[in-house]
């Protein structure tokens, strides 16, 4: 029997359901329905390599996502106010969660960036993502609205020591999307171009040093600069896409996804070219087009500074993480271990996301800015 709400009925579920944006909600929906397809098709081979049950993955991935998207509901449902209060919360945990990570976190890969619980990894910096940015909003917005506070100062104190907590794990991909979705709030907020042309060098002069500093950055990009080879993962992704052609292998019937490392997480979007087809790839894309187009419809109906300021934001970054993990993947970018939003594996970038999209839907629904 189809659940029913009466336009009426003032209970706080009937409420969020007649305001929230039920394209952007279904269409979120359906990307987790297919990372549950597509997760069960490329990490059973990933985890036998490891020395894992076949579903190892996939049932982590089962048990995140239903978590996820509740949480996701959950906060959608929250007003102005309780938003702010909430993401300032967990900003702060978070933020001294970056703090402690170079002295008790774990180590892989050259870079310090996760905690390890028992047989579960956090990573911190996955929800200071959606975080910082609801935080400079209402900064920016704060100092609209009362002369004598230095909402942009603080703000770009704030913006600045993520990003050095981010650099010394090191993390640049991360440290590239929260700055990319920062530098877009300055610009709205309406600083001087000045300012936002010396975030842009600075951006610029950091991804010099670190190309130059950092081994596993430089030789990404030497890798992707040249003409000679591409790197194994890119090579096996390739191979993928040409083996799946226009429609692809089938479900379940692909079989280049077994020789990629990272096909659950990093390399997902290969897995689908495969199994699915350029079609279906081509879909994948054109959702999450839809997503980003109708959260900054939203951003360009609202009169409110703080909602212009976080639902763009927010969607930079939701855009630019899914860019470059499709990017990478197909070698229009170096290299960068970012997972696809609510479709690859993974538990904290999953309830991160969560996170993100569960503010889109709140700052987005009809009157909010009246709660």
């Amino acid at each position: 029997m189809a659940i029913k709400f009466s336009r009426a009925d003032n209970s706080i579920i009937s409420k969020w359901w007649w305001s929230v944006d039920r394209q952007l909600l279904f269409s979120v929906l359906t990307l987790s329905v297919i990372g549950i397809f597509l997760n069960y098709s490329a990490s059973p081979a990933i985890a036998s390599r490891i020395g894992l049950s076949d579903y190892h993955f996939i049932y982590r991935h089962l048990f995140f996502l239903p978590i996820s998207l509740i949480f996701m509901i959950a906060v959608s449902m929250l007003n102005v106010k309780w938003t702010i209060r909430v993401s300032l919360l967990v900003f702060i945990l978070t933020l001294i969660a970056l703090v402690l990570l170079p002295f008790i976190g774990s180590s892989a890969k050259g870079a310090t960036r996760w905690f390890r619980i028992m047989s579960f990894t956090i990573q911190p910096s996955e929800f200071i993502k959606p975080t910082l940015l609801i935080v400079t909003a209402w900064l920016f917005d704060g100092e609209k609205n009362y002369t004598d506070f230095p909402g942009s100062k603080i703000s770009f104190g704030v913006w600045g020591l993520v990003l050095f907590l981010l650099v010394i794990q090191p993390d640049i991909g991360m440290s590239i999307v929260v700055t990319s979705s920062f530098a877009v709030q300055l610009f709205l907020s309406g600083l001087p171009l000045w300012i936002v042309i010396s975030a842009a060098g600075f951006f610029i002069l950091g991804g010099i040093v670190a190309y130059y500093q950092l081994d596993h950055v430089h030789d990404r990009v030497n890798d992707f600069l040249s003409t000679d080879s591409v790197g194994y993962q890119v090579k096996r992704s390739f191979q993928a896409f040409e083996n799946g052609g226009i429609w692809g292998t089938g479900p379940g019937e692909g079989i280049i996804k077994n020789r990629i490392p990272d096909a659950h997480t990093d390399f997902i979007f290969a897995v689908a070219g495969e199994e699915f087809g350029l079609i279906f790839c081509l879909l994948i894309f054109t959702l999450y087009v839809f997503i980003i187009y109708k959260i900054l419809l939203k951003a360009y109906k609202s009169n409110n500074l703080f909602i212009i300021l976080a639902l763009t934001g927010l969607a930079i970054q939701f855009g630019l993480q899914s860019f470059i993990n499709m990017a990478s993947t197909v070698h229009l970018i170096p290299t960068k271990g970012m997972t696809l939003p609510f479709i690859s594996y993974g538990g904290s970038s999953t309830l991160a996301t969560a996170l993100g999209m569960g503010y889109i839907l709140g700052l987005s629904r009809k009157r909010i800015e009246q709660q």
